[in-house]
């Protein structure tokens, strides 16, 4: 069964608990429980969970120090080009949109890759707009083949490929995967991404598993907050996540919580996420799967992202710059994607949680 057959079997009974008060003894069991069902994960996505988020708390941090230990993954995402094909009304690199468009040529790209490594991290994530024509396959290559040579691990956030394609990055040196399904609902889906090779919903949906398949060691997903009811979203990623660990176990599936930020364009529709929403939603995340690796960006500020470490989050980004060429052009070399929040420094970031008594990882991994 496909993990689109399981959204339209499961998920829609699930609506209700959400959104209700569940009883307490059926949040505590969840909380206690070993292997945490579906319908545990969603007493604990319930508004019947706010009165017990500090009691999830301790199960999660007990959870995350068994199977993480006090160590945080750091990593920093580099720009490589904006250009878009899409209309996704919530995204600065919208094609509508008039914006400076870039992209990196392989010697700027090295000049990013040398300052980046020069902060001591060692995981970058390569990120491009959506757009075939103007950063192909063949230019992701030649772009990670400039990387490899400073970093130990390179994953990618791009647009869908088929198998063969991540096969053949993979050869290349890429060895992570990061692809937001952006919101699970079908319907909702299609309104946000009237056009542009995104509005393929089951081609997004089924790239994890194809990354997964080709050989990623690590696989990265989730959904925007913003753009549906965050419960729902957040228990769709979940059981997405959960999908991806029982077929490939030796691949490591993470997920994130990005919420929206302020960015090119003139969306309305967002809907609102609290910080108290955010910590349930990794609360419950932790508590239904102990190995997921969860990760919090710089569209945070620095005090919750601070205040969120010890709750189950296990990688983080530092130094981060959503433009093209951030890092050595002088105010980036083109529009950024979303304003970021938290702008610290890697070495602000180390000391934190130095200080917190967590050990920031710069490298964990290296190509043989």
């Amino acid at each position: 069964m496909s993990f689109y057959d399981i959204l339209r079997e499961q998920a829609g009974s699930r609506w209700s608990e959400l959104s209700s008060g569940v009883p307490a003894a059926a949040v505590e069991k969840a909380v206690l429980a070993e292997d945490p069902s579906p319908g545990q994960f969603a007493a604990l996505l319930s508004a019947g969970a706010e009165a017990h988020l500090e009691t999830m708390a301790i199960r999660a941090q007990a959870l995350t120090l068994k199977h993480f230990g006090r160590t945080i993954q750091l990593y920093t995402p580099l720009y490589i080009s904006n250009y878009c094909d899409n209309e996704c009304v919530y995204c600065g690199f919208n094609v509508a949109n008039i914006i400076d468009r870039k992209r990196l040529s392989p010697a700027e790209v090295e000049k990013e890759a040398a300052f980046l490594a020069s902060t001591g991290l060692r995981h970058v994530l390569v990120l491009t707009g959506e757009s075939r024509e103007m950063s192909p396959v063949s230019y992701i290559a030649e772009c990670v083949r400039v990387l490899r040579g400073y970093f130990s691990s390179i994953s990618i956030e791009v647009y869908p490929l088929a198998k063969e394609e991540y096969s053949a990055l993979i050869k290349e040196g890429v060895d992570g995967l990061t692809i937001y399904q952006e919101v699970y609902d079908e319907a909702l889906y299609a309104r946000l991404h009237g056009r542009g090779p995104k509005s393929d919903y089951r081609f997004r949906l089924d790239a994890p598993e194809r990354g997964a398949r080709a050989g990623m060691r690590s696989v990265n997903i989730g959904s925007l907050f913003g753009l549906d009811d965050w419960r729902k979203e957040v228990f769709l990623t979940g059981l997405h996540a959960r999908y991806l660990q029982n077929r490939f176990p030796d691949v490591d599936i993470g997920a994130a919580i990005p919420r929206m930020r302020p960015h090119e364009g003139l969306f309305t529709g967002a809907v609102t996420v609290t910080d108290t929403n955010i910590v349930q939603a990794i609360l419950a995340l932790r508590i239904f799967l102990p190995r997921l690796s969860l990760s919090v960006s710089t569209r945070e500020r620095s005090s919750l992202r601070d205040n969120l470490v010890p709750l189950g989050i296990t990688r983080m980004s530092a130094g981060s710059m959503t433009c093209v060429g951030g890092h050595t052009a002088a105010g980036g070399a083109g529009a950024p994607q979303f304003e970021i929040s938290d702008e610290r420094s890697v070495a602000d970031i180390m000391a934190m949680l130095k200080e917190k008594g967590y050990q920031p990882v710069l490298k964990d991994w290296m190509r043989i």
